[in-house]
């Protein structure tokens, strides 16, 4: 088992008395009182402040304590240390992979795109559509602007199926909105608030 990462790191209170004698010199050294130096930081590892507050007790901070278990777990493996040319293959490895990702993020950004202008395509040619089939110049039609259900100079014969395309009536019949929210892998944590009002 191997020994944890963190330890706590204990400083001698006068480094020079233990070296306070040569040994190696043959001259004799009268005795003397051993120096003892003031003690410059407290015993105890504790902040002031918290020692202070007789309230509450000094609970310790919940990430400190997780970030020092998965530190010091056994199962925790250890630190990666490369060598120059062992860096230089995983950093190519990794460089390589990000463009990758880059390329398949591009390429599915421009299939959406595409996708977009051919239903703006689309619906573009169904606003400028007569009854007959014929297209209309864009000063005839209607359906521009905030409101798509507008008609233009010719009246309900251009742009029929635009307009029933737009129609935003009747779209979900008798399926409840809650449905409509974002699907996820866990329910939320409030299944239904029944205190709600509109």
């Amino acid at each position: 088992m191997r020994p944890p990462l963190w330890r706590p790191v204990f400083r001698p209170l006068n480094p020079s008395s233990c070296c306070s004698r040569n040994l190696l010199s043959p001259r004799i050294h009268s005795p003397r009182k051993p120096v003892v130096a003031p003690c410059t930081s407290p015993f105890s590892t504790t902040a002031r402040l918290g020692k202070r507050s007789k309230g509450k007790a000094n609970a310790a901070d919940p990430r400190v304590t997780a970030i020092r278990y998965h530190l010091q777990h056994p199962l925790t493996p250890r630190p990666l240390h490369f060598s120059r040319t062992r860096y230089l293959r995983h950093w190519t490895i990794h460089r390589a992979w990000m463009l990758f990702l880059r390329k398949r993020r591009r390429a599915e950004e421009l299939e959406l795109e595409r996708q977009y202008e051919s239903m703006r395509a689309a619906c573009e040619h169904l606003r400028l559509m007569d009854d007959n089939g014929m297209t209309v110049p864009p000063a005839e039609a209607g359906g521009q602007g905030a409101d798509p259900g507008t008609l233009g100079p010719r009246g309900k014969e251009v742009g029929r199926l635009y307009r029933g395309a737009m129609r935003k009536v009747g779209i979900w019949g008798s399926v409840p909105v809650e449905y409509a929210r974002a699907q996820v892998d866990f329910p939320s944590r409030e299944g239904w608030n029944h205190g709600w009002t509109r």
